[in-house]
């Protein structure tokens, strides 16, 4: 199957696309590749293609042959989202529709979405399902829950398979690494600080999947039956990975000695969602393996071992965009046609 995938060089893409191409799928990547070329290496024998390119401008030529989109690319990150509410909106909402629709007149057959359990927000109990209202507390989870309404109203009208699953919050060690998701930050300031801080009491819920489960889901829904997934939204995550933050503290304290856990009555994030999985196990036959223990000690092998960077600029989203944003000032600021040196 050709595959094209948007944002196939961040953080699940850069996971998901090694994935594709062991399984003997033909991939395309579209990407912008702020965070640098993190598919180096990858792909061989013309399986790979890159295209840099912004999926709100990216030529509908790209799509021409390809049977299976996977929509990835957006600003992740609800602080990064914030900086620019027109700029997020842009991207991820019509960006995502535009892909859409630039899949559907190119005959593409199927398209999958990456959206988020974030759209519960302030959950209404736990074990919340796909049915459960939706109460985005965020311009990303806003934006995610208006590309689910859009992307299946498009399969109803048009009858391209849509899918759209929702991911629980991500952790795990990945070729673009973010130390700005819960296990993964937590993580890090324990092995850097000793020190870990839990806002909002920690009482609040919060799923968790490993990226590689994540991806694993992505293959898994688009080379199943059709019929299985058409018009599907998918909570995609593990109950046993449903935890309180303050427990997550106390699990990653265990896992770093010495390291303390302060408590902060304060939090600017008013998420608190407790999710269930059944649908995933029952349309998939399938569930996630790794446990958020796993990843802990994952996380904690990577940084102990030199293969991550805590310090790295591009493993914080609203660092990178900041700073892209910066660079984007003073070189309209210095430049004469275009050009700063000559």
């Amino acid at each position: 199957m050709h595959v094209l995938v948007t944002g196939g060089a961040g953080y699940i893409g850069s996971t998901l696309v090694p994935m594709l191409l062991a399984r003997g799928h033909r991939v395309t990547v579209v990407d912008r590749f702020y965070f640098g070329d993190t598919l180096a290496g990858v792909g061989s024998d013309g399986m790979l293609s890159r295209v840099r390119a912004d999926v709100r401008r990216v030529d509908p030529r790209v799509f021409e042959g390809v049977e299976a989109v996977v929509d990835l690319a957006g600003i992740s990150n609800d602080p990064a989202c914030e900086l620019d509410a027109s700029l997020t909106r842009s991207v991820n909402l019509e960006g995502s529709r535009r892909v859409h629709r630039l899949a559907q007149a190119a005959g593409v057959r199927r398209v999958v979405v990456a959206s988020s359990c974030s759209v519960y927000g302030h959950g209404e109990g736990t074990q919340l399902v796909e049915t459960s209202p939706r109460h985005p507390v965020s311009l990303y989870a806003e934006c995610k829950a208006g590309v689910e309404d859009s992307l299946l109203e498009l399969g109803r009208a048009s009858g391209m398979t849509v899918t759209a699953l929702r991911f629980a919050t991500v952790f795990g060690v990945s070729r673009r690494m973010r130390f700005d998701l819960a296990v993964n930050v937590m993580t890090k300031n324990a092995y850097t600080q000793r020190r870990i801080v839990v806002d909002g009491g920690g009482k609040q819920w919060r799923p968790f999947v490993h990226v590689r489960d994540v991806s694993e889901a992505l293959a898994r829904t688009l080379e199943a039956d059709e019929a299985r997934v058409a018009g599907q939204v998918i909570n995609v995550g593990s109950s046993e990975n449903n935890l309180r933050i303050l427990t997550l503290g106390y699990r990653i304290r265990d896992a770093v000695p010495g390291t303390e856990v302060e408590v902060s009555g304060s939090d600017p994030d008013l998420r608190d969602y407790n999710v269930n999985f059944d649908k995933l196990r029952a349309v998939l036959d399938w569930s996630p393996r790794v446990t958020v223990d796993d990843g802990i000690a994952e996380v904690l092998a990577a940084l102990r071992a030199g293969e991550v960077d805590p310090d790295d600029r591009r493993g914080y989203t609203l660092k990178t965009y900041v700073f892209l944003a910066e660079v984007e000032r003073s070189f309209r600021e210095v430049a004469i046609d275009g050009m700063i040196l000559e």
